[in-house]
């Protein structure tokens, strides 16, 4: 089981793209904002294009700090090196799978805007890490306008199914507005501290 630590980072998964609804830029940079408001660092996949570059400069721009993790094939596909240059800190990975690796290590909460397929498994392969008792870091599905709705009914359909079964260990929180994510994140974080604060005493008994 990872252990617990007072939330310091955030890792925020999205899309390289922008997305249709220009609602979703706009979560991006509002949720970077906010990363950087509470002297948090972004964990991100390094690209500087889309809802990803958004979320960057949202946090860049006031005075936050960042950790892109790119593999070397999508350097030039997902960013410009001209703007990784810009990031506090830049890992290039030699493949997806230690780039995925060294994200989950480097943040202690996770964040799903918009995104397509790639965001899709990175969040479903870090619930899937949740329901196998391997971290117990907060998950966010920001449920911009709805976006995340369909997956959210899969869920509760495999649920209802009889096919997750540790359902207590695969709790994301579900939040339409971006600027409720991190201060939920801290919250969660001091319930569950609390918690296990509580349950240590106990054990002493």
């Amino acid at each position: 089981m990872e252990k617990t630590v007072p939330i310091r980072s955030i890792c925020v998964y999205c899309g390289s793209q922008p997305g249709r609804d220009p609602a979703y830029i706009a979560a991006g940079r509002a949720l970077g904002k906010s990363i950087a408001a509470h002297g948090l660092r972004l964990v991100y996949g390094g690209g500087t294009k889309g809802i990803m570059g958004a979320v960057a400069a949202g946090v860049l721009a006031n005075g936050g700090e960042v950790t892109g993790i790119i593999p070397e094939f999508l350097v030039d596909m997902e960013a410009t090196r001209h703007s990784l240059g810009q990031l506090n800190e830049l890992i290039v990975t030699k493949d997806m799978h230690e780039r995925k690796h060294k994200m989950f290590e480097r943040s202690d909460a996770f964040v799903t805007l918009p995104g397509g397929i790639g965001t899709l498994e990175e969040i479903v392969e870090i619930m899937t890490w949740g329901q196998l008792g391997r971290h117990e870091k907060p998950m966010v599905f920001a449920n911009i306008g709805g976006f995340w709705d369909p997956m959210l009914s899969l869920v509760n359909h495999m649920r209802a199914e009889g096919f997750i079964h540790r359902a207590n260990l695969v709790q994301p929180l579900i939040i339409p507005d971006v600027d409720d994510i991190v201060p939920a994140i801290i919250e969660r974080d001091e319930i569950t501290a609390s918690s296990k604060g509580e349950d240590a005493v106990i054990s002493r008994l």
